[in-house]
């Protein structure tokens, strides 16, 4: 069955503490259209306690057990929801990829006196001014776990960073006097090491420690199949060669990873993978700003050019592909979301193709909590019962037209009933003629989205015209297939 994933959460959810409930409740559902992998939200204590996504951390150790930051429950539920959420997607036969957030720290229990330099915020290279001393927020003792767990403490040694002076009130980026920036990051910025709150120092091997042993303590304590890894450009492009590594030949199993590496740049994407040995998957952020363009571009983009500069198009088998996520919805850092109306075609983009790894958006599936984002179960439902049923065998494409585009799959003798062929336009509807092979002569297809009546018969050279109505997507499955109206599924 082909691989398919879906990030089990959005930015607005409710703050009631049943993200958990939610999920062990949605399990079998999930597996039955066909989704493979689920991406969990960071599941530790943050900084604002019951009211907190989780990437700004506090307690890596806290899965919503303790007291802190005024919450026992993190925002999606207790540490025992949590683990029984896990064991419904594993006893659902789904594998489970919880969210890693390790390079910053946020709400510090204590301050400490540094010794720092201010860095400009536009080019992290250049300093301003001299030595200076702060109160840094750098000292997480945990008080309310009191050493469960772990008994590491964190001080301003293990952090190379923060952005906050407490003494002085002010905000600027403060780099503490003899730890330089990490070279092998993102160069954005000039060096991009340092992104918000207190700041890991890599280079300590106090740090590189406890982070072993916190996944270590993960894996065990949850039976995770892999990680979703935040940040990953601002951290030490070998540093989670050494930590992934280290976890599979600890736990003995492949443990799927993705990073979160967010340029649109597809060179800076394969650096990366080559700089890490290729130890985990992408997301393939320049195709989310290729959606992004085609969706504001009023019909103007041109398709045939979807896929030009993508890690789908350079690096098809570490590329984990994806229309919007958490980052990208209205008001958030990366804010760059795709309209609505071009989402089913990216959809079928990333649903019905060979190449990449598609990610579903929680946010897409169900809607956003603020609104901005009605939900599109039932076109999804569809593409994602074409991709589980039918999407397999040879990919022909007719990526040859400004506007209107589709490809083929000539199915396999592996899924009885397979094969399909899909059509998008963001302009004006139209035809486009497409061969699906000889074997299909004389077959009935239908439109499975509903957009385009009728029906289109094969011709006996295995060729036939697909219509496609405008800014839309059009699904055609043989009607004797698996998904026919015809006795299919």
């Amino acid at each position: 069955m082909n691989q398919t994933l879906i990030q089990y959460f959005e930015w607005y959810l409710p703050s009631d503490g049943a993200h958990w409930r939610r999920t062990a409740g949605d399990a079998q559902h999930l597996a039955q259209l066909g989704f493979t992998g689920v991406w969990l939200p960071p599941a530790y204590k943050g900084a604002k306690g019951g009211a907190d996504t989780g990437y700004a951390v506090y307690d890596l150790y806290d899965l919503g057990e303790f007291d802190q930051k005024g919450s026992v429950p993190t925002k999606y539920g207790t540490r025992d929801e949590y683990l029984a959420a896990i064991a419904a997607l594993h006893q659902a036969g789904l594998a489970v990829y919880p969210d890693i957030v390790l390079n910053h720290r946020i709400g510090a229990d204590e301050t400490e006196r540094v010794t720092v330099r201010r860095s400009d915020e536009a080019d992290r290279t250049r300093e301003i001014g001299g030595e200076e001393q702060i109160d840094a927020w750098t000292r997480f003792t945990f008080p309310g776990r009191g050493g469960k767990y772990s008994t590491f403490q964190w001080n301003w040694t293990h952090f190379n960073a923060v952005d906050w002076d407490n003494g002085g009130q002010r905000s600027a980026i403060f780099r503490f006097e003899g730890k330089p920036w990490e070279r092998d990051v993102d160069k954005e910025r000039g060096n991009f090491d340092y992104l918000m709150g207190a700041n890991l120092d890599t280079k300590n091997p106090q740090v590189v420690d406890e982070l072993d042993a916190f996944g270590a303590w993960y894996l065990q304590t949850t039976g995770a199949d892999g990680f979703r890894l935040d940040a990953v450009k601002h951290i030490r492009f070998d540093f989670f060669t050494h930590w992934l590594e280290r976890l599979r030949k600890l736990s003995g199993r492949p443990l799927f990873a993705v990073g979160e590496y967010w340029n649109g740049e597809v060179g800076m994407l394969t650096h990366y993978l080559d700089a890490c040995g290729r130890v985990m998957h992408l997301f393939d952020v320049p195709l989310h700003y290729n959606f992004y363009r085609a969706s504001t571009s009023g019909g103007n983009f041109d398709m045939r050019r979807i896929f030009e500069g993508t890690l789908t198009a350079a690096r098809p088998a570490r590329a984990v592909t994806f229309v919007d996520n958490h980052d990208t919805q209205c008001g958030q850092a990366l804010h760059s979301p795709v309209q609505s109306w071009f989402k089913p075609l990216c959809y079928a983009l990333i649903l019905l193709r060979e190449a990449g790894l598609p990610c579903v958006f929680y946010g897409d599936y169900y809607g956003t909590g603020d609104g901005t984002q009605p939900p599109l179960q039932g076109v999804l439902d569809v593409l994602l019962r074409a991709r589980k049923y039918c999407a397999y065998g040879e990919q022909t494409d007719y990526f040859d037209d400004y506007n209107i585009v589709g490809w083929t799959r000539a199915g396999d003798a592996a899924h009885p009933g397979s094969g399909l062929a899909a059509v998008l336009s963001d302009g004006p509807g139209g035809e486009k003629e497409m061969c699906m092979g000889v074997a299909f002569a004389g077959r009935r297809f239908y439109d499975a989205l509903g957009g385009c009546p009728g029906r289109v018969v094969i011709g006996e050279n295995g060729c036939a015209r697909f219509p496609v109505g405008g800014g839309a997507v059009a699904l055609w499955l043989p009607e004797d297939g698996a998904l026919g109206p015809m006795g299919g599924q």
